[in-house]
C-alpha cells in the first residue's frame, strides 16, 4: 500500500511542480496564463499573486517527495505523515477551487485527482 500511494504522491508532486513553472517561470506567456483565464492585459497585476502561487505549489511537491524518500527509507509513519499534509493540502486547495467557482471543476480535479489517490492510500497503509 506504501508503493502506490508514493506513486500517486510522486504524480501529485510532479504535477504540482509544473503547476510551479506554469505560475512562477511563465506564467507572462499568453498560451500559459489563458490556462489561468487571465486576460493579457491583467498580467502585470496578477503575475505577483501567481509567482507566490506557484512557490507554493514548490513547496508542497517537495514535501510529498520527502514523504516518499522517507516512507520507502523504512520511516513509514514519517514519511506517511509529510505525504497526507503535502497531498492532503493540495487536495484541500482543489476543493476550495470548484467550492468558489464550480466552472474550474475540471482544473479541480486535475489538480485533486492524484493527491486524493494519495491520500487514501496513504491512510489505509497507517491503517492495516
Amino acid at each position: 500500500m506504501v508503493i502506490i500511494a508514493s506513486v500517486f504522491a510522486v504524480l501529485a508532486a510532479l504535477l504540482h511542480i509544473l503547476f510551479f513553472v506554469y505560475e512562477s517561470v511563465m506564467f507572462e506567456r499568453p498560451e500559459v496564463h489563458a490556462r489561468f483565464r487571465t486576460r493579457t492585459e491583467d498580467v502585470p497585476a496578477v503575475k505577483p499573486w501567481a509567482y507566490n502561487q506557484g512557490f507554493y505549489n514548490l513547496f508542497l511537491a517537495v514535501g510529498a517527495l520527502v514523504g516518499v524518500v522517507l516512507a520507502l527509507a523504512g520511516q513509514e509513519t514519517v514519511g506517511l505523515a509529510l505525504v497526507l499534509f503535502g497531498c492532503g493540502s493540495m487536495l484541500a486547495a482543489a476543493l476550495v477551487l470548484v467550492a468558489t467557482n464550480r466552472a474550474m471543476a475540471r482544473a479541480a480535479v486535475t489538480q485533486g485527482a492524484f493527491p486524493l489517490l494519495a491520500v487514501v492510500l496513504a491512510v489505509a497503509a497507517l491503517l492495516a
